[in-house]
C-alpha cells in the first residue's frame, strides 16, 4: 500500500530510522508519506527521511492497528513439523523496510529448527538469518520482528534469532518470484 498524499500523524509515535535502526519519536501533526505497508509494519518518509513504524502503532497514521497472526488449532499440541511450517509462514510476513519482498524470498533465512524445551513445557525456535548488507542497522529490528512473530505462534515459547554472515548473502539466494518482483530479470 502506498498513498499519493501525506497523512498527518495523529499522535507522537516511536519509529526506527531506516537503514540505521535508531529509535526516534515522530511528532503529532507531522506529515508522513507511506511508501510501504507489508508484514504488519509501515515504511514512511517524514521530512525527507525514511522510518519504520510498527503495525501496533498504525493508529498514529490514521489506520487500524495490525493484528497478530492466527495461531494453530487451539487446544491441540502441534508437532515440531507443523510448528516449523507455521514459523516459515510467519517469516514470510517479515519485510525489510526498504525492499518490498519478504525475508524468506530474499533468501535471508539460512536455518530454522524447532526443539522441545528441556522441561518439555513447550518448544524453542532457533533461526539463523542474514542481511543484504553486513552494516545494515536494521538487523536488530528485523531480528526482533522475526522473534515477535514466532513468539505469537502457539507452542513456541522461546525464539532465538541469530544474525550470521557466512555465507555472505547475494542476489542468487533470492527466489525467482523475488527476482521478478524486483525487476532483476
Amino acid at each position: 500500500m502506498t498513498t499519493n498524499g501525506p497523512v498527518t500523524l495523529a499522535r507522537d509515535v516511536e519509529a526506527s530510522v531506516v537503514p540505521v535502526g535508531t529509535k526516534v519519536t515522530l511528532l503529532k501533526g507531522e506529515e508522513a508519506y507511506i511508501t510501504q505497508s507489508l508484514g504488519g509494519s509501515y515504511t514512511v518518509v517524514v521530512r525527507g527521511n525514511m522510518f519504520r513504524i510498527e503495525g501496533k502503532n498504525a493508529d498514529a497514521l490514521g489506520l487500524e492497528a495490525a493484528t497478530g497472526p492466527a495461531n494453530s488449532s487451539a487446544g491441540q499440541a502441534a508437532t515440531p513439523e507443523e510448528l516449523e511450517k507455521q514459523i516459515w509462514e510467519a517469516m514470510h510476513t517479515c519485510y525489510d523496510p526498504e525492499i518490498p519482498v519478504n525475508i524468506v524470498d530474499l533468501g535471508l533465512v539460512y536455518d530454522c529448527k524447532v526443539t522441545p524445551l528441556a522441561d518439555r513445557s513447550g518448544n524453542q525456535a532457533d533461526i539463523k538469518m542474514t542481511l543484504t548488507a553486513p552494516g545494515c542497522g536494521m538487523g536488530p529490528v528485523l531480528a526482533q520482528d522475526v522473534q515477535n512473530k514466532l513468539l505469537s505462534i502457539e507452542g513456541i515459547d522461546e525464539a532465538n534469532v541469530e544474525l550470521v554472515w557466512d555465507p555472505p548473502w547475494n542476489q542468487g539466494m533470492m527466489t525467482e518470484a523475488a527476482k521478478l518482483q524486483l525487476g532483476l530479470y
